[in-house]
């Protein structure tokens, strides 16, 4: 039986949203606003039309490359959000699995693929031989993983850094290192990884590579360790839009990250609001709403995917943490899955949205309705869509944070 999400639940409860969102909802028209002044309403249409356009066509391609038993392949599937054992999973082993270049795209962004790349410097692949049979140029960013770094990382490292392409230093297998050190008498886990950052990093320097940073990883365990300051380098090393594609589409293992995910999502409301209430709207049937409802649709399937609340994304957590998927539904209170957002679960939320929207319309009305009037929704489908969207938001963020903490509590037993 589909949940039943409803915005308004109870008197305190709207009141107290409704006065949170008061306040978001007059910042973003500020924006919309000022859009407006510079620009003609057919203008800025256009111009939020090619910028979603532009995020829904944007691609996201990471190298990953390495010598035999650098914990390559599993960290590709780390980054795709799923285990060695899974179907689809690049293969793993100790000996060197990845014989040609492979794809691996994302299970549920496809615009994002994860290259696992033969390594430099062995026998099969002679370091200049590498260098000709691999298009470097292809890739966004690159992360070299080994347990020890030699000439042959560092060379790889120089012919990234002529394209001016950016790229990393890993060594996974954190996990296996720590556990062997633990048998050793007066055992400091923070002094062992110290120490094994200094031997990293004097290797590359050794080699010609000085000031860069190793990132010491799990891939067995992607919330320890470096893996989140691995994930942050990610974003601050490509340009906004890859940044923003980066950020929809990584695994949450923290806090951090589903607040991220919570930013990115929040500053695609109004545009979102504007499109659907803009020049194509079409008035729903039995609601003084106009609007473009696939948009609105399509919006709250994309805000569950990035959280990982689908189907699909829950049954990959579920696996990875070892427990039934029901268990992770469990945390899971407020909105529905993915799958269970149609065209009549969205026009159930607006019917129950519109009190709130008409008064925050007629509260902005001095200010903001000459602006909204061009719309072809008006001001109050336009507040109401958003502030629909921006509660459904909420309660994404906070179902997903239910979730981290459930995963949390499995992980501990």
């Amino acid at each position: 039986m589909q949940k039943i999400y409803i915005l308004v639940r109870e008197t305190r409860r709207s009141k107290m949203g409704f006065a949170i969102s008061k306040v978001t909802v007059a910042t973003e028209l500020e924006k919309l606003k000022s859009a407006l002044e510079k620009n003609s309403l057919q203008d800025v249409s256009k111009q939020i039309n090619e910028e979603l356009n532009l995020l829904n066509s944007t691609t996201l391609d990471i190298a990953i490359t390495g010598v035999a038993g650098a914990g390559k392949s599993s960290l590709v599937n780390a980054l795709r959000g799923i285990k060695d054992t899974e179907e689809g999973a690049a293969e793993t082993g100790n000996t060197e699995t990845t014989m040609e270049t492979k794809k691996y795209p994302h299970p549920t962004f496809p615009k994002v693929t994860i290259w696992d790349l033969p390594g430099i410097g062995t026998t099969k692949f002679q370091a200049k031989e590498y260098l000709k049979m691999t298009n470097l140029a292809e890739y966004d960013f690159f992360i070299i993983a080994a347990e020890r770094f030699t000439e042959h990382d560092v060379l790889l490292a120089k012919e990234i850094q002529k394209m001016k392409k950016k790229y990393c230093f890993v060594r996974s297998k954190e996990d296996q290192s720590i556990n062997t050190d633990k048998r050793k008498p007066n055992f400091n886990e923070e002094e062992t990884l110290a120490k094994i950052r200094k031997y990293c990093s004097e290797n590359l320097r050794k080699e010609g590579e000085p000031n860069r940073r190793v990132f010491l990883i799990s891939s067995w365990n992607p919330s320890a360790y470096d893996f989140p300051l691995l994930q942050d380098t990610l974003e601050n090393e490509v340009d906004d839009l890859k940044r923003q594609v980066i950020i929809e589409s990584m695994p949450a293992f923290s806090k951090e990250a589903l607040e991220k995910k919570n930013a990115a999502m929040e500053a695609l409301i109004w545009k979102v609001a504007f499109v659907s209430c803009g020049i194509d709207a079409i008035p729903l049937p039995g609601l003084s709403l106009v609007c473009d409802i696939s948009i609105l649709v399509a919006t709250m399937v994309k805000f569950c995917q990035v959280f990982g609340l689908d189907e699909e994304s829950l049954g990959r957590l579920a696996q990875r943490v070892g427990k039934p998927i029901d268990e992770l539904k469990s945390a899971i209170k407020k909105a529905p899955l993915a799958n269970q957002i149609t065209k009549e679960f969205v026009l159930d939320v607006l019917s129950k949205s519109l009190f709130c929207g008409a008064v925050m319309a007629t509260e902005f009305a001095l200010k903001f309705i000459p602006v909204l009037g061009s719309l072809a929704g008006g001001a109050a489908s336009f507040v109401t869509v958003f502030f629909t969207l921006k509660s459904f938001l909420n309660d994404i963020k906070e179902d997903a944070e239910n979730v981290l903490a459930k995963v949390t509590e499995l992980q501990d037993k």
